[in-house]
């Protein structure tokens, strides 16, 4: 493999497509859905229970690495693949979300974001350059442009045109920065709620000679259908031949109707947080198993899921579990969310081939309106 990534179309289903995505690390099926590994780990999961439950690939955060235990360390250690042990492919945010988040007094320029250190205060500048330096340093298979990241409806059309041309020529910085031939880069389209500037951002991005497309700024409050039309015209300016990732947005619900919009890659922190306060996804639809009604339960918390949490524990003992506080509980529970997200894509890879993706997503739709208890 020549390229640092390959992709490879397999089956449609209507706008639903499945492929095999070929990294320097390893072959994914997609659509794919990432766990994430905000500091190198999925909490409270190893790498050997994520190849049991199903993982492919993992998403890591360039921001939160680089303030501890920082990049050197760990590209001293193998890259993230020797550090953590998960030697199956990684996928790196830039950091810009986290940065203009989560960091104190953050300052967005020309040259960069400028932030306090959450950790011990002191001013950085993440630039377009060292997002790419740092990612490179990682050693992630796929690594992504700094941009800057609005919400669909937390700005006027002025504020999204000047957020996306300005993470259009960051891109071009990251182009230029680029130093690893076997370490794919993606551009992230933005554009705040405004078609024709999410159709400008793609275009422009396609130009630059970019590894794939990134779905910026979504999943923030807009509406199911304006999102639906945001990704669509996206779609419609950049290469089809090329792998489409729609950053952060992770219901069930919102999976599939990606997916049926030709999606190929997804990342969420909603089946780990979700499962760490008890909320299970399951195939009759959601379950909170803190919900005194489970008390003496003794069906296991998805008769149709074989996961270590289904095939050896009641609904009763997990119950128990939380209410004493003890961490078997939300690891049982995140072993369950992480095997049913990726049972789900397994399923709707098999719909795509068959051609019964439209039953699929309506089943889907369904139990997201279903709450077991």
């Amino acid at each position: 493999m020549t390229a640092p990534l390959e992709f490879e179309i397999t089956a449609r289903d209507g706008a639903a497509r499945r492929g095999l995505l070929r990294t320097r690390c390893g072959v994914l099926e997609t659509p794919a859905f990432m766990p994430v590994a905000t500091y190198g780990v999925v909490r409270g999961v190893s790498p050997r229970d994520l190849i049991y439950l199903g993982a492919q690939i993992l998403l890591a955060n360039t921001f939160h690495l680089h303030e501890r235990p920082g990049e050197e360390a760990i590209a001293k250690a193998g890259g993230l693949h020797g550090w953590s042990g998960w030697r199956g492919p990684w996928l790196t945010d830039s950091g810009g979300y986290q940065v203009t988040s989560l960091a104190e007094r953050a300052r967005v320029s020309e040259e960069g974001v400028a932030f306090a250190s959450p950790l011990d205060g002191r001013r950085r500048l993440l630039t377009p350059e060292s997002a790419v330096a740092i990612q490179e340093a990682l050693g992630a298979d796929i690594a992504m442009v700094l941009d800057e990241c609005i919400s669909t409806g937390g700005a006027d059309a002025e504020r999204s045109a000047a957020a996306m041309e300005r993470s259009l020529r960051w891109a071009e910085r990251c182009a230029r920065a680029r130093r690893r031939g076997d370490q794919a880069l993606f551009g992230i389209v933005q554009g705040g709620s405004d078609v024709a500037l999410r159709q400008r951002s793609a275009r422009a991005l396609a130009g630059l000679g970019f590894d794939g497309i990134a779905h910026g700024g979504l999943g923030l409050g807009e509406e199911s259908e304006l999102r639906a039309a945001l990704v669509a015209e996206a779609h419609n300016a950049w290469p089809e031949q090329q792998p489409r990732y729609l950053m952060g947005l992770g219901r069930p619900e919102d999976l599939v109707a990606g997916i049926a919009q030709g999606v190929d890659l997804f990342d969420c922190v909603i089946p780990t947080r979700h499962a760490r306060h008890g909320m299970l996804f399951t195939s009759a639809g959601s379950l909170a198993i803190r919900n005194a009604r489970f008390a003496g339960d003794d069906d296991p918390p998805d008769p149709g899921c074989a996961c270590p949490a289904c095939s050896s524990h009641s609904r009763g003992y997990l119950r128990h579990l939380f209410q004493v506080g003890d961490a078997l509980g939300p690891r049982l529970a995140t072993l369950h969310n992480l095997r049913f997200y990726f049972q789900l894509l397994e399923r709707a890879r098999r719909a795509i081939t068959s051609g019964s993706f439209a039953a699929l997503h309506a089943e889907v739709a369904a139990a997201a309106r279903t709450r077991v208890a």
